[in-house]
């Protein structure tokens, strides 16, 4: 049976982007103020989901400030986070210092990604050629002479397709425009997953250490103000068992990890209150088709480690928009243009996410059996160099090749 046409009429625009987090956002807006018809496709009805990355480091409010918009952007409620530590049995160790960071934020703000996304969504939409889309779910795309040259997607008044010169898939690690155009995804395995959960904030708890490691055990904690947002580190696949052992056996392994947390573990009344965050980090061998471009999680999923993830998506978006902003205004991008993409891209990707491999494989693994042992040499070197520390804290706040806006605003605004 065939199945029925679409109920609204067909939009026509320089770039469809599907998926409407960091990077779809950033690169409607940086496209939109280059004077380009730009639509974005979200399938959500908000940008409320909980649990999902928050920190945004220096080279993203770099950009913030090149875009005259830091001022503006830093009204909205966060933390800030200017030295990174690590408690490492028991220990608390200097890991990263930002102070040092050629940046005018030398800081990473924790900020809600709600809050970031709706605000880069007011920025974009005070141009006029910028659409953005809600609960528009994308399920299959437009082929035409072995070019994409559009989606397909459901919305509340029914089937809607959107032809574009470019179709931009920012829909996350979970990517349907990735699967629909069948590119080949490289798994570099990872041996952990997270389990994300709230415990309440009290004014006498110590300073935050970002990582609390002990043993095999880790934790990650980010001042929420009010709360900490916790991250703990477990064995890929480990949930059942963990759930097996019980919750009173898992409020024990936390306050094992993090000692001050005892007094509060009971608040994790029941498993829905723990969120399973299956760890990936894998990449695309080619991120482009004909008419097609990946970019985000869906051209290379990173895991939490170094909450970089937002960052490296954003980065990829400011690429974009830099490569082939001008191509899209004079016609039809090439193949050529979006291998340039990926070109400009795929280095910081490899390196950060070989990084987070080694990490994965060394430190953390989720494995209470693990013996607690010293400091490892290269944590003792960070204690007692303070100079060291400027190299994490690059990588962290920088990564490894930080990009910078080029096209100007032609709105003038």
């Amino acid at each position: 049976m065939s199945q029925p046409g679409p109920t609204t009429e067909p939009l026509h625009t320089h770039c469809c982007i599907v998926g409407g987090g960091p990077a779809g956002m950033m690169l409607g807006l940086l496209l939109a103020r280059a004077g380009l018809e730009v639509v974005v496709l979200e399938k959500h009805a908000d940008f409320f989901r909980d649990f999902r990355g928050d920190t945004i480091h220096p080279s993203s409010l770099e950009l913030m400030h090149e875009l005259g918009l830091l001022e503006e952007f830093l009204r909205l409620p966060h933390q800030k986070l200017e030295r990174i530590s690590a408690c490492v049995n028991g220990e608390t160790v200097p890991v990263a210092d930002l102070s040092s960071l050629p940046t005018h934020c030398k800081y990473i703000a924790f900020m809600p990604q709600w809050d970031f996304l709706n605000f880069i969504a007011e920025q974009a939409q005070r141009y006029p050629s910028f659409q953005l889309k809600l609960q528009t779910e994308v399920t299959g795309l437009i082929e035409e002479d072995e070019r994409i040259v559009g989606v397909k997607a459901v919305t509340p008044e029914g089937e809607l397709e959107v032809r574009a010169d470019l179709v931009v898939a920012a829909d996350g690690r979970f990517s349907v425009v990735r699967d629909c155009a069948k590119l080949q995804i490289i798994d570099r395995g990872v041996p952990i997953d997270v389990l994300w959960l709230r415990l309440s904030r009290q004014t006498a708890d110590m300073s935050a250490s970002l990582g609390h490691l002990r043993g095999g055990r880790m934790m990650v904690m980010i001042d929420r103000g009010q709360y900490w947002q916790c991250g703990i580190i477990i064995a890929k696949g480990g949930l059942s068992d963990i759930q097996q052992q019980g919750l009173e056996a898992f409020q024990n392994y936390i306050a094992g990890i993090v000692p001050f947390m005892a007094d509060r573990v009971g608040e994790i009344s029941d498993w829905d209150k723990v969120k399973l965050l299956t760890v990936q980090i894998n990449r695309l061998q080619q991120w482009f088709r004909p008419g097609l471009l990946c970019i985000g999680d869906a051209a290379h999923a990173m895991s939490p480690a170094g909450g970089v993830g937002v960052n490296f998506a954003i980065q990829d978006a400011v690429a974009t928009a830099n490569c082939l902003a001008t191509k899209l205004r004079d016609g039809q991008v090439q193949v050529n243009d979006l291998r340039q993409v990926q070109r400009r891209r795929e280095l910081p990707t490899r390196l950060i996410q070989a990084l987070q491999t080694f990490i994965h494989q060394h430190v953390g693994r989720g494995t209470p059996d693990t013996p607690t042992t010293g400091l490892p040499l290269p944590v003792r070197l960070l204690k007692h160099f303070p100079l060291l520390r400027r190299i994490p804290a690059r990588v962290i706040g920088l990564g490894f090749r930080p990009e910078h806006i080029e096209k100007p605003d032609v709105w003038g605004g």
